[in-house]
Order: structure tokens, then C-alpha cells, then sequence
């Protein structure tokens, strides 16, 4: 059967056909427009660049992210001029964009991050839970940003024991389901070293019936008790010269014992949180920290449903964020670039838009295993994002009675797209190149002295007498082509 056109109505303008159709219906107008009324982002007419596109671009130039943002707005609007050949359209322009953008704010990315961001695993999905706990780990990474003198003022520049960092750099706390690598929270703030801090802000989404992951670097007793009170478990690491007193002995070889909060005052108005401790060392020469000891605590403390050995097992997917981070920054961004946009509010845009496509880019790829009933890190990350990237004209331009044939088959081409099955090995955490030749940036190279002339005008040849100026090109007489020997 030949495929037929979508129909777009004359009364439509070419700007309103633009959709991320091949994203599914998580990121369609129909969601998008009552966030905007949330906020009183109401249009009364319709302009060549709504605010529902402006969302959209948002979105895609996450998704695009080699391409000029005017370029990727132009991707968006393919489809719609496809099928409207005869109508005279003219692109926005980057100034236009601009101002459609600080128009929208960033309250409204947030708010349609919060609503369509949620836990995708079920029951049937392989790895997703544990003893009927649903595996979620807390993390969190840095971002360079463009260094402008308006992101120097907001993110500021991070000073270390070997400088200043060479951009601006913003903090990213992440909360992921681990089987699915879904980002179903997310914090921004200025790069100020105090992760343990903004991590207790992520516990507003954890629910009855998770069991949270984090390391070592994020341990606090507040983190411990918030999660404890939102009726969640959390299962983390502590460092070796943290004390922790035995209560009581377990079967399984771990041990009860209190945690308590760093204040005086606090301890003595006996505010504490129950544990148990798990110490264990892993036995292989070819792994790193062989031999070395380890601790976890956890906040579940039945060890006849959940042994001590099946516990330190389970701690080590919480890894899986740290490929969700990877797919982020490495695949979907391009690696080792700084974000695009140049004031604060557009750095925010584009980071809440970037975990927004990575979610739904997600969810389309838990979709397709749950279609050929593999587990959904078993999918290609890079296979979708192409393959989802090469589908944007053909959902915008595929009738709706043939949607769901076209939707089926995108899904099983991305359910072919299988990873190789997880090689046993270990990498050295190395760099190849840790150190430049070249001066440091600093800020007395942004206003830098600029030409004044020409570039042919400051070209002064010597050995030229100031009254014999050299002849123009056109001046120049031919010169007789040489006898061929």
C-alpha cells in the first residue's frame, strides 16, 4: 500500500504544522498549549512563530545539536512546507528567535519537564525493580556554558586547586530510573561544590516502594532522613573513615547501627535514622578496588527478603546513570562543547530542553522493547537518536490513517538495533591530553584591540619605495607564455 499525505487546513499557518511527531504524543500541541496558559502565555493571533514551536525548538535543538538554531527550526518546518508548496514563506530570523525565546521564560520548560518527565518501567520490565522496589539512583555532573560576560555574571567560573575553569559552569543533579535511564528529576544551580546541599531538593518526586542509589560523594544525614520520611529506601555508599557503631548482628553478615546528625543539639533531641551496615570487597585482580573494603547502608533492614550479597549486586547499577549522563553529554550534545545559547535564560532553556529529549527519546526506545520484549538497555542509545532524527519528515508528512502502520514500523526498527551483550572489562579513568601550551583566557582578552583597516590596507609589502606604488591587478600587463621544448 503507497503511502498518502497528511492534509493541513488552508486556515493553518506553515509555523502551526510544526511537530516532533516521530517523539510520540508526550511532546504534541495538545500538551504543550495548557502549560503555556499556566503562565498566561495565551496568543490572541497567530504569528509566524508561536510559542508552542518555540517549546518544540527548545526541544530539538538538542536533538540537532550540529546545526544552527535557525537551521533547526527550518528542520522543524519541513514537513509543513512540504505540503504547502504554493505558499510564500519566509524563516525567522536569529534576532526573531531570540525574542521568541526570552518571551517564553524558562518556567514554562520546567513545568512541561515535571508533567511529562515520570517513571517508565512496569512490572514486566526487565532489571527495573527489586523485591518489588523500583531502582532509581541520584547523581550529578557539570556543564560548561558559553563564556559571555552574562553567564560569567549568573553560573560563575569554578576555582580549584589549578585555577579557574576555563567556561562558566552550571551543576546538574539527575534523578534516573535505572532500567530505563528515564531522568524523572532534575537541578540546575551555579557550580558552587555543594552537591549534598541541592541533592535533598530532589527528593520532592521519590514515592513509597523506590529504593534510591547514590554514592559516596552525595552522603548526608539529611538526604538519609528526607528519603526515609518521603516513605522511599535508599541504598549508598559511606567512605571508610566515616564510624558507625554496631547495634546488632545480622544472619547474613551485616549489622545494625544509627545514623545521627553532625549538630549537637540535634542529637540530643534524638534525631537519628536506623541502618544496616553491608561491608564487602570485590575478589577479582582485573576490576578496580580489588581487595579493598567497602561499605553500604540502607534504609531496608529485612535481610531475610533482601541479603546483604544481593544488596551490594544491586548497588552497582547505579552506574546506569552514569551512562544516562554519557548519552547526554556525548551522544545527543556534541562531546566537549559548551552549550550554545549566551545568557542565562537561554542556558536553562536549553538544558531542561536537553533532558526533555533525552526522556522522550527514552520512552520511545522502552516502547520498542517492550514491542520485541527485550529489556530497553539492550536498545542502542546512537541507533535512535539517528534513526528518530531521520524520521521528523516523515511524521510530519504521513497521513493520521497510516500513523499507526508507520509508528509500528519506526518501533521495530529501533527494536533491531541491539547492543552486543556487556563485554566483561574495565577502563582506567585517563585522559590523553591534560595540559595546553597556550596562555590562559583571561578577561582582558574580551575586549582585545580590533583592526582598524582593511586586512589588503594593512598589508605593507617591503622594499617598495612609498612613491612607487605597487600596480593595481588590473594594471598588470600579460606576460608572453613560454616555447614548449
Amino acid at each position: 500500500m503507497e503511502r498518502s499525505l497528511r492534509q493541513m487546513s488552508a486556515s493553518v499557518q506553515v509555523s502551526a504544522g510544526a511537530t516532533l511527531d516521530m517523539l510520540g504524543e508526550r511532546l504534541a500541541p495538545a500538551v504543550i498549549e495548557p502549560v503555556l496558559k499556566q503562565f498566561g502565555l495565551r496568543q490572541a493571533r497567530q504569528r509566524k512563530l508561536p510559542l508552542v514551536v518555540v517549546v518544540l525548538l527548545c526541544v530539538a535543538i538538542n536533538l540537532f545539536t550540529d546545526q544552527a538554531i535557525e537551521d533547526v527550526l527550518a528542520q522543524l518546518l519541513a514537513g509543513p512546507r512540504f505540503l504547502r508548496p504554493d505558499e510564500q514563506w519566509l524563516p525567522a530570523t536569529k534576532g526573531a528567535i531570540s525574542q521568541r525565546r526570552q518571551q517564553l521564560g524558562v518556567r514554562p520548560l520546567v513545568a512541561l519537564f515535571h508533567q511529562v518527565c515520570q517513571p517508565l518501567a512496569t512490572p514486566a520490565t526487565p532489571g527495573a525493580f527489586l523485591a518489588g522496589l523500583r531502582l532509581m539512583a541520584l547523581d550529578g555532573t557539570v556543564e560548561d556554558v558559553a563564556d559571555t560576560p552574562a553567564n560569567a555574571a549568573y553560573f560563575g567560573y569554578w576555582r580549584g586547586q589549578r585555577g579557574r575553569s576555563a567556561f562558566p559552569q552550571v551543576e546538574a543533579l539527575y534523578l534516573c530510573e535505572c532500567a530505563t535511564h528515564a531522568i524523572c528529576d532534575v537541578g540546575f544551580w551555579p557550580r558552587q561544590g555543594q552537591e549534598r546541599a541541592q541533592a535533598r531538593r530532589l527528593l520532592r518526586r521519590l514515592q513509597p516502594g523506590m529504593l534510591v542509589l547514590w554514592d559516596a560523594g552525595l552522603y548526608s544525614y539529611d538526604l538519609c532522613a528526607g528519603c526515609v520520611q518521603r516513605g522511599a529506601h535508599f541504598l549508598a555508599r559511606i567512605t571508610a573513615q566515616f564510624k558507625l557503631a554496631p547495634l546488632q548482628r545480622l544472619p547474613d553478615g551485616s549489622y545494625l547501627a544509627e545514623l545521627q546528625p553532625r549538630e549537637r543539639w540535634r542529637r540530643r533531641r534524638g534525631e537519628h535514622v536506623l541502618v544496616r551496615v553491608i561491608e564487602y570487597r570485590l575478589e577479582d585482580p582485573g576490576r578496580p578496588g580489588h581487595g579493598q573494603t567497602r561499605r553500604l547502608i540502607t534504609s531496608y533492614l529485612d535481610e531475610a527478603h533482601l541479603s546483604a550479597q544481593t544488596l551490594a549486586c544491586a548497588y552497582h547499577q547505579r552506574w546506569e546513570i552514569e551512562l544516562s549522563i554519557d548519552e547526554m553529554d556525548t551522544h545527543q550534545r556534541q562531546p566537549r562543547q559548551p552549550l550554545r545559547s549566551r545568557t542565562p535564560l537561554g542556558v536553562l532553556q536549553e538544558l531542561y530542553g536537553l533532558v526533555i529529549a533525552h526522556y522522550a527519546l527514552r520512552a520511545v526506545m522502552h516502547q520498542a522493547a517492550e514491542q520485541v520484549g527485550v529489556a530497553p538497555n539492550d536498545l542502542s542509545f546512537t541507533k535512535t537518536l539517528r534513526l528518530l532524527r531521520n524520521a521528523l519528515f516523515e511524521a510530519q508528512i504521513v497521513s493520521r490513517a497510516q500513523w499507526p502502520a508507520w509508528w509500528a514500523r519506526l518501533l521495530a526498527d529501533i527494536g533491531r538495533a541491539r547492543l552486543p551483550q556487556r563485554d566483561q572489562r574495565c577502563n582506567p579513568r585517563v585522559v590523553r591530553r591534560k595540559f595546553s601550551n597556550f596562555p590562559l583566557k583571561r578577561d582582558r582578552h574580551r575586549h582585545a584591540n580590533q583592526p582598524t583597516k582593511p586586512f589588503a590596507q594593512a598589508v605593507v609589502v617591503l622594499g617598495v619605495p612609498p612613491a612607487q606604488p605597487c600596480p593595481r591587478p588590473s594594471q598588470w600587463a600579460p606576460q608572453p607564455t613560454p616555447a614548449l621544448i
